[in-house]
């Protein structure tokens, strides 16, 4: 792959299959939830290679970018996300991962998310929305070690919380970077305590680190209330 990036084009080629036929006497036309349900199953999931190494669930790959101060919704942002790859495997991984650049090379306003497959890196995914992450800001230069840690860490299944981690995402900002864990259950103390503590450890933090702890709820309050005050000021 000489373009770092080529995995990023979009190809939807076979996604929006159409029936060009008029459904048949006494048959149900297919509702809406029926067809998103048929569209899923086309989708082959990514299995192990033989000989490879499987991990315990399947990742995907997802890289999106935006230019700061323009208009932002939740349409936009799921426009803008573009999906590298899905890998079940250890080896899989590494051939995504040694030709992504690293995000410490990234500029603008971009970001690497790496969710389990099947879960989109958004607020209201039916996986996410009950949920919450634990968000570190770090200064400039550290944000390639670290994300590597945090992913390694992720797919080594070393938070030891079940089912609960979404993904983890890499923000590349002009004066900062940060890096976030999503889980599912932002009610479970318990289990955002360990994803602390784990994250705290695999990425040998200093005991004085800030981390913090936001639910989507939250997330999706502050967005609402500040674009409400952006659009009541006559800015878009």
């Amino acid at each position: 792959m000489n373009n770092k990036f080529d995995a990023l084009k979009d190809d939807d080629s076979g996604d929006h299959d159409q029936d060009q036929g008029s459904p048949k006497d006494g048959e149900k036309e297919k509702t809406e939830d029926e067809e998103k349900e048929q569209n899923v199953s086309k989708k082959k999931m990514v299995v192990p290679g033989a000989g490879e190494h499987p991990l315990q669930y399947n990742y995907t790959f997802w890289y999106s970018r935006r230019t700061p101060g323009r208009p932002a919704s939740t349409q936009s942002y799921e426009q803008n996300i573009k999906q590298i790859g899905s890998f079940a495997s250890v080896e899989q991984f590494w051939r995504f991962y040694s030709h992504m650049i690293r995000p410490g090379d990234l500029t603008g306003h971009s970001d690497f998310h790496l969710f389990k497959e099947g879960i989109k890196p958004m607020w209201e995914d039916d996986a996410n929305k009950m949920g919450g992450k634990w968000i570190i800001r770090l200064r400039k230069g550290l944000a390639s070690r670290c994300w590597e840690n945090l992913i390694l860490a992720m797919l080594g299944e070393q938070f030891m919380v079940g089912e609960e981690i979404c993904g983890a995402v890499v923000s590349v900002r002009f004066q900062e970077d940060i890096i976030s864990i999503w889980n599912k259950t932002a009610s479970d103390q318990a289990t955002t305590a360990r994803i602390r503590d784990t994250l705290r450890r695999v990425l040998n933090l200093p005991p004085n680190t800030i981390m913090e702890y936001k639910t989507h709820t939250d997330s999706i309050k502050a967005w609402e209330d500040f674009h409400g005050l952006v659009n009541a000021s006559g800015g878009r």
